[in-house]
């Protein structure tokens, strides 16, 4: 019942500074300018390219070196836009090489800063961000409106270098700027809204962002429209958020409604399309669609691939939720690959001590732990809590407490109880204090701990922990998943062995329903619970009871080809020995009959197959 932390990637909507000032005496230059800055904030990007060729055309016939700085500017911004980070690179380098207008020069710097932190040059981007922002700064009258822009792309740096303080400070500086500059109507503040509710979303500070979220939204679709991609991107941010609360009807509906807009307007292969596509995949999962997931992240990943390269920090995120879905689905081999390469690329991009490291160090040691490679899963998820320990806010993060309980499952998993109790206390006692007394991770942690001491046979001191952290995760976004379930069959096990058995028939009475809800009706585990519920009503002689259970697995175990044949001999002979004592002698021969055949390898009649009725 590993708990794995998972993320979406959020959208960031960054503001990128095209021309604004415009000299007088250039009336066609000017008038193809202003069609530029009307295209494009409608969204209409084909009319706004033509539009900036056109400029850049004019600007070349007169030979103003500021104007054609200032449309090759406007030109790369516009493919920034459309996520052609190549091309948008190669104007913004123009207008650097070209212009004469040292008030212009830190526009097309802070812009070609950002193409950098998108393609994941973070070292590049740092250096050029900075400097602009340092000298908008010390300016001898400082223009606020730019200062806002650097801060805003200052806090994206931030945020992806893992500097969450740093980002949610500049951000809201940014933000109070523009609403003061600008007014609380302008698209710039929705903007910077967006931009720290997502800030707030991965600090998991639900409340606050979604208002955030809202508001941009509102202002959104009252500015720019309601097929404008700065709506799209509101939607898909405000679908994430939907989606980590549990509201996953409503987190399907917008991100549906987001990757509408996004086709529509920025086209197929646009990084945008790729986040809503990934942030719809991990609804997806978390109602376990899992063939429905999986061809959503293979074109996230192939857009991803085309449009940022194969060694970008996004291109590793699905690279990282493909492999999700392959070890859900138990393909362990093709997961594997796919999250060491994941890693690979963000220890080269992000440093080998970031916490999206930690993370991918975290799944990846899940894997292995579910592949019985203990050593190694042991060795990633110490070196995950380490990184978190030491990259987090404080030392008690809530990430932390994620890489301790992974840690104190894989030692269990391995035997070794001795270390994983006290990480596992560890871990519980993080989260009770960084998330709260009801929150689901907190009940991850407690169950971790109870099956430490059901291990031990401790069982005292095991029940009352399964009971709590089943009481929190009843109250939950997914009250009926599988860590209940799992849950629900380890109490149910504890009570067995105690000899309490109609707590225990109880509970699996309960679970039968849920496994087969979660499951399907002819899982390999619902059979397992059929088998152990009739076992125990056997025992008490509740013969009636038992036996539509026990005819119910056996025509399971039949139907399941991967069912150990012994297996299935041994549990037809218990139920022919039941059969007998009900007088029933010619079904329970048969029954031994067929007992006998599979365990000599002979072929079964079909007379012997029919068990259930």
């Amino acid at each position: 019942m590993g708990h794995r932390l998972h993320w979406a990637y959020c959208v960031f909507t960054l503001c990128l500074s095209a021309a604004t000032e415009i000299r007088a005496d250039e009336e066609l230059w000017k008038l193809y300018v202003d069609r530029f800055q009307v295209y494009r904030r409608k969204g209409a990007f084909p009319e706004a390219e033509k539009a900036a060729l056109a400029a850049i055309a004019e600007a070349e016939k007169s030979g103003a070196e500021s104007e054609l700085a200032a449309s090759w500017n406007n030109l790369g911004a516009l493919y920034y836009d459309t996520g052609r980070y190549a091309d948008a690179e190669k104007q913004f380098l123009r207008a650097l090489g070209r212009s004469d207008n040292q008030a212009r020069a830190p526009e097309a710097m802070n812009n070609l800063g950002l193409v950098y932190l998108k393609t994941g040059r973070l070292k590049e981007a740092e250096t050029l961000l900075l400097e602009v922002w340092t000298g908008r700064e010390k300016a001898s009258s400082p223009d606020q409106v730019q200062i806002a822009e650097s801060l805003n792309s200052l806090a994206e740096l931030y945020r992806t270098q893992g500097r969450y303080s740093d980002a949610e400070s500049n951000q809201r500086r940014a933000l109070a700027i523009w609403d003061k500059a600008l007014g609380p109507d302008n698209p710039k503040t929705a903007i910077g809204l967006n931009n720290l509710g997502t800030m707030l979303t991965i600090q998991g500070r639900y409340p606050e962002a979604e208002q955030l979220y809202r508001k941009a939204l509102d202002m959104d679709e009252k500015t720019l429209g309601n097929q404008h991609p700065s709506t799209g991107s509101t939607l898909c941010n405000l679908a994430e958020l939907s989606r980590r609360i549990g509201r996953y009807d409503e987190a399907e509906s917008l991100g549906r409604r987001a990757m509408a807009i996004q086709e529509k307007t920025l086209g197929p292969d646009h990084p945008d399309l790729a986040n809503s596509l990934n942030n719809l995949a991990m609804v997806l999962r978390a109602r376990r669609q899992y063939a429905q997931e999986e061809p959503l992240l293979i074109r996230a990943l192939q857009i991803r691939e085309k449009a940022l390269g194969p060694n970008h920090t996004d291109t590793a995120l699905s690279l990282n939720n493909l492999a999700d879905v392959y070890r859900k689905e138990s393909r362990h081999q093709e997961a594997e690959p796919l999250y060491r390469r994941a890693l690979k690329i963000w220890e080269d991009a992000l440093g080998p001590e970031h916490p999206t490291v930690a993370a991918g160090l975290n799944n990846l040691g899940d894997l292995l732990r579910r592949m019985g490679r203990y050593d190694e899963a042991i060795a990633a998820f110490q070196r995950a809590s380490a990184i978190w320990e030491k990259t987090g806010d404080d030392s008690e993060s809530a990430s932390l407490a994620t890489g301790l309980n992974n840690l104190a499952q894989a030692y269990a998993d391995d035997q070794k109880f001795s270390e994983a109790e006290p990480v596992a206390k560890r871990a519980a006692a993080i989260d009770e204090k960084s998330r709260g007394p009801n929150d689901p991770e907190l009940a991850t942690a407690l169950l971790t701990l109870a099956m430490i001491y059901h291990a031990e046979q401790r069982y005292a001191a095991a029940e009352p922990l399964y009971q709590h952290g089943l009481a929190i995760l009843a109250k939950g976004p997914d009250s009926e998943g599988q860590a209940v379930t799992i849950s629900m069959m380890n109490l149910a096990e504890l009570y067995r062995v105690q000899g309490r058995n109609s707590e225990a028939e109880s509970l699996y009475e309960t679970l039968i329903p849920l496994e087969e809800k979660s499951l399907g009706p002819e899982h390999r585990q619902v059979c397992q619970t059929l088998y152990t519920l009739a076992e125990l009503y056997r025992q008490e002689n509740r013969f009636e009871r038992a036996e539509p259970l026990y005819r119910r697995s056996l025509a399971i175990m039949e139907k399941d080809q991967t069912a150990e044949s012994l297996a299935l001999a041994r549990a037809l002979k218990t139920f022919a020995t039941m059969l007998r004592r009900m007088k029933r002698k010619a079904e329970a021969i048969a029954l031994e009959a067929q007992a006998k055949a599979i365990l000599q390898g002979k072929p079964i009649t079909a007379s012997s197959k029919k068990i259930a009725r």
